[in-house]
């Protein structure tokens, strides 16, 4: 058969472009179609844009604590629709960035939906292409469970693009989106509650660190709202009245709903092919990223991974080399750093103490947790937190965990040590850096608790 494409790649998400741009580098010839934006939800409607929001909430913050460092801000305002605004300007560059590196690499951009139409074939624009191999790689959009007045709420997509800023809001679930966008909100003046059906949010995360971050977050004044869930959205004069299981009441001016994500699956021609999904919905891949039909592979959100960006970019050159430049990579998804910006930030890298204790029969648990230097000389009583999990036997240290101002920057750092395998005596025998609360890390000597597998 004669193919128009050796790749088509539907989705120009973080994965997709970077596998069409790395293949392209190779000599393949590429196509890429996307029908909203270059560069997918990380740069649009995610990752790039929150932690814009982020910063402008973290600056309220340095302001109130300006006083003590003998600083007068008087007659301060915040203009929601300037932030609004000069972020989109940046995102609108970051989109011909995108652009600009795909035309580069000689990738040929095709703008519209596109699906699949049999084996080894694509529709767009209602033009069919025939393709040696297709990567879907469409990613996952916003879901909202189906309650009465769900129309009321808004996801992810929608809160980036406000007309003005609320005066109270309500952010509903319990995962990063949630916890961030609930810091955010009310970082930048909004009376914000946010609501989770569970015990403690951040599931999955190192518990001793989801409880510090909910009494952080909680003396930054977010008012969390735990095994509370909504049963129904009332639109009610210029807000909305949120009915709880309970029976109980919450009148708001926004509902922000950021309970999970599903696959973009519909309109994608799976049933013209061969492609199986998994129990929950995503499309089954094995360690090369094939599908169940020949020639069709899948990687990023869609197949329901580990659902972050850098994890999407090393799939996607994975794919590429191994297609087109005869290699045999693989993903290591062991000991990926990963960061929440919340406020306080949260970051992390390897296992909680939960996963660690069940991996080995005993462990060193290291902790600390104080007051920042910054905040010493007024009365901020906010505190950092930093853990260190350790392999008794090995001496290997396994888990790093941190809360605090930015947190992302120091983990990353830390997590090269841990990929290749440091122990805690390599942690002890490194100079810290002084005064930072990085130091920390190479300075805990006394451990806060041992425990044995039970």
């Amino acid at each position: 058969m004669d193919f128009d494409y050796d790749l088509f790649v539907i989705g120009a998400g973080s994965g997709g472009v970077r596998a069409a741009r790395m293949a392209a580098g190779f000599g393949a010839r590429v196509a890429i179609a996307e029908e909203r934006y270059l560069g997918g939800t990380c740069v649009n409607v995610g990752c790039v844009p929150k932690k814009l929001f982020s910063y402008a909430a973290n600056v309220a913050g340095d302001i109130r604590n300006a006083g003590s460092f003998g600083f007068t801000a008087d007659n301060l305002r915040f203009d929601w629709p300037t932030l609004r605004d000069n972020k989109t300007r940046e995102i609108e560059r970051l989109n011909g960035v995108y652009g600009n590196i795909l035309s580069g690499a000689n990738v040929e951009i095709i703008r519209g939906h596109a699906a699949l139409g049999g084996p080894h074939q694509v529709v767009i624009n209602q033009q069919t292409f025939r393709c040696k191999h297709i990567l879907l790689a469409v990613g996952g959009w916003p879901f909202i469970p189906e309650i009465p007045g769900r129309e009321h709420a808004i996801s992810s997509n929608e809160i980036f693009y406000l007309d003005k800023l609320p005066e109270t809001a309500v952010v509903v679930g319990g995962g990063y989106i949630a916890c961030e966008f609930a810091s955010i909100l009310n970082g930048l003046g909004v009376k914000t509650t946010q609501l989770y059906r569970r015990q403690l949010f951040l599931r999955g995360f190192d518990e001793e660190v989801r409880q510090i971050l909910a009494e952080e977050m909680q003396r930054e004044g977010v008012d969390i709202r735990f095994e509370a869930n909504v049963s129904r959205i009332d639109s009610e004069g210029d807000g909305y009245r949120l009915t709880l299981d309970d029976g109980s009441t919450i009148e708001t001016g926004l509902v922000l709903y950021a309970t999970g994500r599903k696959p973009l699956l519909e309109g994608l021609g799976l049933d013209t092919v061969n492609v199986a999904l998994d129990d929950e919905g995503f499309i089954a891949v094995n360690d090369k990223f094939e599908t169940s039909e020949p020639g069709i592979y899948a990687l990023g959100d869609v197949t329901g991974g580990i659902e972050l960006t850098p994890v999407a970019l090393a799939e996607g050159m994975t794919l590429a080399a191994n297609l087109y430049n005869g290699e045999q990579r693989s993903v290591d998804y062991s000991n990926i750093a990963t960061a929440i910006f919340s406020h306080p930030n949260v970051a992390t890298v390897g296992l909680s103490e939960e996963e660690a204790l069940s991996r080995y029969s005993k462990i060193k648990v290291f902790t600390s947790r104080f007051r920042h230097l910054k905040h010493t000389l007024g009365d901020h009583q906010g505190k950092v937190f930093l853990k260190l999990l350790v392999d008794a036997q090995s001496d290997r240290v396994v888990g790093a965990h941190m809360l605090g101002d930015e947190a992302a920057e120091v983990i990353q750092g830390i997590a090269i040590a841990i990929k290749m395998g440091a122990t805690k005596a390599d942690f002890d025998a490194t100079i810290g850096i002084h005064p930072s609360v990085a130091e920390e890390f190479v300075t805990m000597r006394s451990v806060t608790r041992e425990r044995v597998e039970a």
